[in-house]
């Protein structure tokens, strides 16, 4: 390959079709989850374990996915991918065993791990260093359109067709997706991407831990990713069991929830672009109002008491996932693959880790989301602190 660039809005299409399919494994089918407990025969907790297996296998997959987008090159990554989403779909669709549904649901994982890493390292090919955090951003506020339709279209098929159904449309989607990606992606990948050593040789990854700077930043992703996992698993259940509410009434309140997070996602980037770090503080101050009064507000049982201060969480996360990803890349030019694996993995299996931990306590839904999002005052402290260059640095590079 002779130039990387391909033109700017085929790339831009190309990337919200690599990440939508991430979301969109999650959001549509999340209305479906009470039919889902009751055709299955188990419990909600089980039914919230087939979005964690998705997510731990999203983070880890990319261990492997990443390290070989930067051996093998993007494009055929990303449609072994699609096509191991697709597979994965027709299995959940045609079985009515919980265990299956989760073994359905980890190859749909391992396939979206491939179109998400991909994305991220297409994005360091064709954006660079400092367009980086910018179309992080856009693409997040692109992604935003997923929870806010998915839920939608999902309940509408549901109640149609039953639960099975969203897992249809899945395959369908990874059908067209993998026609247009073949036939309009280029492969981006320089010519001066370094691989060396096995597939399954992680110290490649030793660099990564190596960086304070990368560290911090993509910890940061992953403490306010795990916030959004325990939302969007919890919310359902919240909603619609304990608040006694139906199934429209949590479709509007998601819905809501996903246009302020469109909105906060373009609105962010001309002001990460001009103040990276006082965006990432700013991002995440909000982050912790959000779980100060999710929790305040936990014994309160209505749907405004937990959406309210969730949705100033979530612009919260527009400003801080952009800026910290971006900052995390920064660094890694020559491994980008490799890099946004590591990203993926904490963001991920990380943020799966975190929920499920909490899990365990019993906690309502309002604060075990809440106990997720206070944690970003921790970061708060270390960008405020006398030793913020070691986390942040303030060079252009």
């Amino acid at each position: 390959m002779s130039d990387p660039q391909i033109n700017s809005k085929l790339s831009v299409f190309i990337l919200i079709l690599l990440v939508i399919f991430c979301p969109l494994g999650i959001d549509l089918y999340l209305p479906a989850f009470p039919a889902m407990q009751s055709g299955l025969a188990v419990s909600n907790v089980h039914i919230q374990q087939t979005v964690g297996i998705y997510m731990l296998t999203v983070g880890l997959g990319q261990l492997i996915a990443g390290p070989l987008a930067d051996k093998y090159g993007r494009r055929p990554i990303a449609l072994t991918g699609i096509s191991l989403f697709a597979l994965g779909g027709l299995l959940a669709a045609n079985t009515n065993d919980w265990h299956l549904v989760m073994a359905a649901r980890a190859l749909q994982g391992f396939g979206a791990c491939a179109t998400f890493v991909t994305a991220f390292a297409i994005v360091r090919d064709q954006f660079g260093h400092k367009g980086s955090g910018k179309m992080i951003t856009y693409l997040n506020g692109i992604v935003c359109f997923i929870p806010a339709l998915a839920p939608i279209f999902g309940a509408w098929l549901t109640i149609q067709f039953g639960w099975q159904s969203n897992f249809i449309f899945l395959v369908i989607f990874a059908v067209l997706g993998f026609i247009l990606l073949f036939l309009l992606c280029p492969e981006t990948r320089p010519k001066d991407t370094i691989y060396s050593g096995h597939i399954l040789d992680f110290r490649r990854f030793k660099p990564m831990f190596a960086s304070s700077e990368f560290m911090f930043n993509a910890s940061i992703t992953m403490v306010a990713m795990s916030a959004m996992l325990v939302f969007v698993t919890t919310a359902p259940e919240w909603v619609m069991t304990q608040l006694g509410k139906d199934i429209s009434e949590f479709t509007i309140w998601f819905t809501v929830n996903a246009i302020i997070s469109i909105a906060a996602s373009f609105i962010a980037p001309k002001y990460i672009q001009s103040a990276p770090k006082q965006s990432l503080i700013f991002g995440l101050a909000l982050l912790t109002l959000g779980g100060l009064l999710m929790i305040a507000l936990g014994t309160v049982a209505e749907p405004a008491a937990f959406m309210l201060p969730m949705y100033i969480a979530s612009i919260g996360f527009a400003f801080t996932l952009g800026s910290a990803a971006g900052k995390a890349l920064s660094g890694f030019a020559q491994q980008a693959g490799t890099a946004s694996a590591l990203i993926g993995v904490m963001q991920m299996s990380g943020a799966a880790v975190l929920a499920v931990l909490t899990q365990q306590f019993g906690f309502s839904a309002p604060v075990q989301v809440g106990l997720h999002l206070i944690t970003c005052l921790v970061y708060i402290g270390l960008l405020w602190s006398s030793k913020t260059h070691i986390y942040y640095s303030t060079d252009k590079g």
